[in-house]
């Protein structure tokens, strides 16, 4: 599903060219469920948005179920975005004069998608995370837990390839760390391909893989 060859990303910074990632290589296999850890400043973020199709390389080939993304311009990239990747970030990334039901849909509404799927979609996917009876409510009317669990529904009602996870658990109490996981946990069984950014080493370790990277170079892959 994803792999990644002798991937580089420079940024400039002042005069100094600085090397995000040195030659990255990596293999994620359909329905696996990966977690990439690294400390602040290892490359995770860079590599989390190359995956994402959210950037490119600047060197090296980077394949999605088959298609040869380093060559993609900007709209292929923000259609691949919209078909194929799901997202859950620390944040929520919920606006907050929408609904819970409504956040959810807003992905459908860019991809054209009936009114009526859409809000059969939207029903599915919030029953699935057990916020259904939540539907109406603000962001502001939910927990942290909550609002994540609105974003994990976001992400599910595209019916994405890939659930992609940064930091999902860095905004929340160890309890509702512990909820969410377990949905992950979940929706892994159910056949989604799920791969999870963090620099917790015990949210890591809770997936069956991990891939460690440092100064922009992935250092060991655990199976």
């Amino acid at each position: 599903m994803i792999i990644l060859r002798e991937v580089c990303k420079f940024y400039q910074v002042g005069d100094e060219r600085v090397r995000a990632l040195d030659h990255a290589s990596l293999h994620i296999r359909p329905h696996e469920f990966v977690s990439i850890i690294g400390p602040s400043g290892s490359g995770k973020s860079t590599l989390m948005n190359i995956i994402g199709c959210l950037d490119i390389a600047d060197a090296g080939t980077y394949q999605l179920d088959g298609l040869p993304i380093e060559s993609y311009s900007e709209n292929d990239l923000a259609k691949v975005r919209n078909e194929k990747i799901g997202f859950v970030f620390q944040n929520f990334n919920l606006i907050a004069k929408l609904s819970a039901e409504e956040n959810v849909e807003l992905p459908l509404i860019y991809q054209g998608v009936p009114k009526a799927e859409r809000q059969e979609r939207v029903r599915a996917a919030l029953e699935k995370v057990g916020l259904l009876k939540r539907a109406k409510h603000l962001p502001t009317e939910l927990s942290g837990g909550q609002q994540q669990r609105v974003a994990i529904a976001r992400a599910l009602v595209t019916r994405p390839s890939l659930i992609l996870a940064d930091e999902p658990t860095g905004n929340l109490d160890s309890n509702t760390s512990k909820e969410i996981m377990e949905m992950f946990h979940e929706l892994h069984s159910q056949g989604n391909t799920i791969v999870l950014i963090t620099h917790d080493n015990d949210v890591a370790k809770q997936a069956p893989r991990s891939i460690h990277i440092l100064d922009g170079k992935v250092t060991e892959v655990e199976l």
